[in-house]
């Protein structure tokens, strides 16, 4: 097994001259001291701009004295991925006719690439918020996740980002970053296998009308929600 697949090899090297590191091969050579070898794609996207410092920082904690925090986090975006994405950001949709924004449900899919359903609760570059009735399925909005690498909790802070969701889909989330977006009202679906976010939902669209305990659950959650699912007109 060698100790740095190429993808994150590519990214690191892409990250050190962000920084302005003379030699990248120190750079390397201190990221895999931080997160273990081999150094995959994965560990890279799960760092953060304080797990950044921690590096530039070395053995004395001293920052370089050329460090650029704005750089650290363009360092950042290379690390995780972003400039490797082949597909343009989605663009956010209006509701087609006929269909009540209000009485849909509202889910967040975790992103990398386009309107693929391919990221992790915790690295994903962004939440794609869809609207899903019976009516039709849209792309009500797109929230950046790069922000949530500075918070303090970076879980809590991406779980904010879900407000007014009833469902995340996703394809892996942990134990305690999904008891923290429960908290939040929102119910974690995985999905293993990437796939195309719409495919997903789809399906979720085809199951409202006899929709599985674990759904009737979440509707149960949001009496209007459920109330308009089935057809009663809310005041």
């Amino acid at each position: 097994m060698t100790s740095i697949s190429k993808g994150a090899a590519r990214r690191l090297a892409n990250a050190a001259r962000v920084l302005s590191e003379d030699d990248p091969a120190i750079f390397v050579v201190a990221v895999g001291s931080y997160v273990g070898l081999p150094i995959t794609e994965e560990k890279l996207q799960s760092l953060s701009v304080e797990d950044i410092n921690r590096v530039l920082s070395g053995d004395d904690g001293e920052l370089p004295e050329n460090y650029n925090k704005d750089n650290v986090k363009q360092a950042l975006r290379h690390l995780w991925g972003e400039q490797d994405t082949l597909q343009p950001l989605p663009t956010i949709q209006t509701a087609p006719a006929g269909m009540n924004p209000d009485a849909a449900l509202q889910v967040a899919v975790a992103s990398n690439n386009g309107e693929q359903l391919d990221g992790h609760f915790g690295s994903c570059l962004r939440f794609l918020i869809y609207k899903v009735s019976k009516e039709g399925i849209y792309l009500a909005d797109v929230r950046d996740a790069a922000a949530t690498s500075e918070a303090p909790d970076r879980n809590e802070a991406r779980a904010a980002l879900l407000q007014g969701c009833q469902l995340l889909y996703v394809q892996s989330i942990g134990g305690p970053a999904a008891a923290k977006v429960v908290k939040t009202g929102v119910h974690p679906v995985k999905f293993p296998k990437a796939e195309p976010a719409r495919i997903a939902l789809e399906k979720l669209q085809q199951s409202l009308d006899a929709p599985p305990p674990w759904l009737a659950r979440v509707l149960g959650t949001e009496s209007s929600v459920s109330k308009r699912f089935s057809g009663e007109e809310v005041e």
